[in-house]
């Protein structure tokens, strides 16, 4: 399985280089682990071997194991936010449109799916369990996400770019679970495919183009 080291979130407050970079080591390991294993399986142990650390270093950390997945579903779906709100400024500032806007999110979320993919299949199967402790972060930073799409489509609905028809946050909410879906189907059953091709798909679907209407 595909890992690479998550990036430091640029809104963790305090802390110094080295205990982020032993944050890094956790998260990196903790979603190896449970994307191999699942959460239940995996234990404090297991992460502090992966990660290279004591036992201790990890409660030093995080007070627990579900303390630890907690914060590192707001890290990754933070970062996946970030993406996403850069992706639409980006396009804003050289002058592109909100249907511009929505496919650079496209790419940007096709992007984060295809650097952090463990992480990607945590949060989408998090997603439909209700057990959880951290059932009502995730539904906090997984609105946070959705919300940078809402902004978007509001906008579009405002400057009358789009239509006023629209159920923005259904919408937002639909391209989001889009983008999750089509990338872990390439991912795990037409890995063949390149992100251009997976995104230009997507980018027919935003641009109403499947029925061959332009």
């Amino acid at each position: 399985m595909r890992i690479r080291a998550m990036e430091r979130s640029s809104t963790t407050p305090g802390g110094s280089a080295r205990r982020e970079a032993t944050r890094q080591k956790l998260y990196e390991a903790a979603v190896t682990l449970i994307a191999e294993q699942g959460f239940s399986a995996t234990t404090v142990d297991e992460i502090a071997e992966r990660a290279g650390v004591a036992k201790g270093t990890v409660y030093y950390n995080f007070a627990s194991k579900s303390v630890l997945f907690e914060e590192l579903l707001r890290h990754g779906v933070g970062l996946l936010t970030a993406s996403l709100r850069e992706a639409a400024e980006k396009t804003a500032g050289e002058g592109g449109g909100k249907v511009d806007a929505l496919d650079a999110m496209i790419r940007a979320g096709l992007v984060f799916i295809d650097r952090y993919p463990a992480f990607t299949q945590l949060y989408v199967a998090e997603l439909w369990r209700t057990n959880r402790a951290w059932q009502s972060t995730l539904m906090v930073v997984r609105q946070q996400a959705v919300a940078v799409v809402e902004g978007v489509l509001r906008e579009g609905v405002a400057d009358g770019e789009l239509s006023e028809e629209i159920d923005v946050p259904l919408t937002a909410a639909a391209l989001v679970g889009m983008v999750l879906v089509a990338a872990l189907d390439w991912q795990s059953f037409q890995p063949e495919r390149s992100l251009d091709d997976v995104h230009a798909a997507l980018s027919r679907l935003l641009q109403g183009r499947v029925a061959g209407h332009r």
